[in-house]
């Protein structure tokens, strides 16, 4: 299945600049809870990998969302003063820092900078209970493009598509398993495959741009 021609794939995602201006109206509940479907999976697992509890991803998630909402009212978008990815990487790090600087106890060093644009405190290397964050964080950024990528795609395809694509190339299902199981021929699955990445991919790309502005 093709996307049909009056498709425009760049308006199906709204940029971050247009979703990030919404947010400055607390009112508008559906660019709130855009901007949470977007990002609370990236939080709560570069929360998780960085070594905390359910509990305490849990609790990095609503603290990074409650900065967001303080920064909204006075939000300005400017690319040139560094990209939003940059920003949220910086609120996320300034949480976690708070986090360990807490379960360390009182006699943990304090070398801290305050910043209001971030929310929190910014610790140089964050700590010991963080190690390779921006590891964690670039890995984590680009699995949640993929993700995000993939819902949008799903909704332009057949579902059929989409499933034979996600076995092939996502889960990596031997091709004649699939031809048996779904009754398909290999001429149909590299269809999918093709038709389905390609968009994939484009859209990937889209927020990648996206995401660095």
């Amino acid at each position: 299945m093709q996307v049909p021609p009056s498709v425009d794939l760049e308006s199906l995602l709204p940029t971050r600049q247009s979703l990030l201006t919404r947010l400055k109206d607390w009112e508008d509940q559906e660019g709130w809870r855009e901007f949470f479907d977007l990002y609370w999976r990236l939080i709560y697992a570069v929360a998780r990998r960085a070594g905390l509890s359910d509990s305490e991803a849990q609790d990095v998630v609503q603290e990074t969302l409650v900065v967001v909402v303080k920064q909204m009212p006075r939000f300005q978008y400017d690319p040139s003063r560094g990209s939003f990815k940059s920003w949220l990487h910086t609120v996320i790090r300034g949480r976690l820092s708070r986090h360990w600087r807490k379960a360390s106890g009182p006699a943990a060093p304090q070398t801290a900078s305050m910043d209001d644009s971030t929310g929190g405190e910014e610790i140089v290397g964050v700590g010991a209970g963080v190690p390779e964050f921006d590891a964690i964080w670039q890995s984590e950024w680009e699995q949640n493009l993929l993700d995000a990528a993939l819902r949008q795609v799903q909704g332009l395809v057949s579902p059929k598509q989409f499933l034979i694509f996600s076995l092939a190339v996502l889960k990596e299902v031997p091709l004649g398993v699939i031809r048996e199981r779904y009754d398909v021929n290999l001429a149909q699955i590299y269809l999918a495959k093709h038709r389905v990445g390609k968009l994939v991919k484009a859209e990937l790309a889209r927020l990648r741009a996206s995401s660095e502005k």
